[in-house]
């Protein structure tokens, strides 16, 4: 008995090994466990819709989502089965932006969230306060004065380790950018980001988000901490890529709502994934008004630390107690 719960120590030691020194999350191993309608919000006292779902972000501390539609009204608050559970507006004045194109959007906690504007190239900081209204000038930085049309910024995503940034331009040409941003009135930041690689290393048509995975507890101290999810409307993939443009996994969506246009991704301590897609409207599927919430989630989990500690401990003890027994 005593050497079957040895192999089984052992079996989970060398997990927890393999995980301390795994390179990526292997998207592989991901499955769609679940796809959720949001709600249209078309009227509510804030005027934000949430219909064209453009960005998502994971909170944490909250154990929520934020929502943002390229229409740029405002910001909804979801729960991770899609159900709405606040709004805040946002006013423009200041920004200097006329088509309000939001389709960035992370989260740096304690209810803090930065939004992107594509076509300036813009970022916005602000608390988030149910049915309050986020006045974005305020707290703004101008990330790039290029001229990118509707080819711009489509996605941003906060680094938890250092503080820093990483952000995706759509295409003509694609890039991916990382570094500082720091937020001032009337768009008085400063940002001091630079091109990480590359990106046409990664073969995706158009970039429509980014997101780190340094928040994903079971890889720190690992080298995946450092990799990105990045997502391609064009292509129709989401690819795990390290920062020097290596591909590392893939997980195709051709399959996964083909009428939709999905936009936004991001990823919660627990490895599991959520996409947004905006609502059909290809001309080609079934009439549906509702934007989507889709779920990606490991077929197998990686270890958390905590229970590698755990399964060490007992391999340990269990080799102390056969040597005793022995003698």
């Amino acid at each position: 008995m005593k050497i079957k719960h040895l192999m089984v120590a052992l079996a989970a030691t060398l997990s927890c090994l393999g995980a301390q020194a795994a390179s990526s999350i292997n998207l592989g191993n991901y499955q769609v466990t679940a796809t959720y309608g949001l709600g249209i919000l078309g009227n509510t006292s804030t005027g934000v819709s949430g219909l064209e779902a453009s960005a998502v972000t994971y909170a944490r501390d909250r154990g929520t989502l934020f929502v943002v539609g390229d229409e740029g009204t405002g910001v909804v608050e979801v729960s991770l089965t899609g159900q709405t559970l606040g709004t805040m507006a946002f006013n423009w004045a200041g920004t200097g932006s006329s088509n309000h194109d939001t389709e960035g959007l992370t989260y740096l906690g304690n209810g803090v969230l930065v939004v992107s504007e594509e076509r300036l190239y813009d970022a916005y900081r602000f608390s988030y306060s149910a049915n309050g209204t986020a006045n974005l000038a305020s707290s703004g930085v101008s990330i790039s004065n290029a001229t990118v049309g509707n080819n711009g910024l489509e996605g941003l995503s906060y680094d938890p380790r250092n503080g820093s940034f990483v952000t995706v331009k759509q295409d003509a040409p694609e890039d991916i950018r990382s570094g500082t941003l720091s937020f001032g009135n009337n768009l008085g930041g400063v940002a001091n980001t630079s091109t990480l690689f590359n990106p046409t290393l990664m073969g995706l048509s158009t970039l429509s988000d980014v997101q780190t995975l340094s928040p994903i507890d079971a890889l720190a101290g690992t080298a995946a901490a450092d990799n990105l999810l990045v997502l391609s409307l064009g292509s129709r993939k989401l690819v795990e890529v390290n920062r020097q443009g290596q591909v590392l996994s893939t997980f195709d969506l051709s399959n996964v709502l083909p009428h939709n246009g999905i936009e936004g991704v991001t990823v919660d301590e627990k490895g599991t994934i959520y996409l947004v897609a905006e609502q059909i409207q290809d001309g080609f599927g079934p009439a549906n008004p509702q934007s989507q919430l889709i779920v990606l989630s490991a077929m197998a989990a990686v270890p958390e630390p905590e229970s590698c500690v755990i399964a060490l401990m007992g391999l340990g003890l269990l080799g102390f107690l056969s040597r005793r027994q022995k003698r």
